[in-house]
């Protein structure tokens, strides 16, 4: 995509700091970090929503994430990660090819997700959205 900002970085038309590469991914120190360390995992090919991402690439995006994550650990910096992907726009993804966000943890690091919980009317309001679901999801 001529316009997309991550296709551009893959290309080498503008700069990024290289953490991994390989035949299908490519991850990168995102420029605006949450904690210093956060990195960006993102496919090859153009793809806006992570549900039209080849399985062997979807897969191999959580792999090195977690990999990625793992290394950030070792440094003895971080406590833990978060992988975060967000798929359109209503549920905050910027940047429209998607891409996975492996986000450094400390325990004092003071950010926090602004998560709600919503509990379900009933169990039976809870069982008829389970039903719902499965009843439109296609494998």
């Amino acid at each position: 995509m001529p316009d997309c900002i991550f296709c551009k970085i893959i290309a080498g038309e503008i700069p990024s700091t290289k953490i991994y590469e390989d035949e299908l991914v490519y991850a990168f120190l995102d420029i605006s970090p949450i904690n210093p360390g956060h990195v960006l995992v993102i496919p090859k090919e153009h793809h806006e929503s992570a549900s039209t991402i080849p399985e062997a690439t979807a897969g191999r995006m959580f792999r090195i994430g977690s990999r990625i994550g793992i290394a950030l650990k070792r440094l003895e910096a971080y406590d833990a990660y978060n992988l975060h992907l967000a798929d359109g726009m209503a549920a905050g993804q910027v940047v429209m090819h998607a891409h996975l966000h492996v986000i450094p943890r400390g325990v004092e690091d003071h950010f926090h997700w602004n998560w709600r919980q919503l509990p379900y009317a009933s169990d039976e309001d809870r069982t008829a959205t389970a039903e719902a679901i499965k009843a439109k999801l296609s494998l």
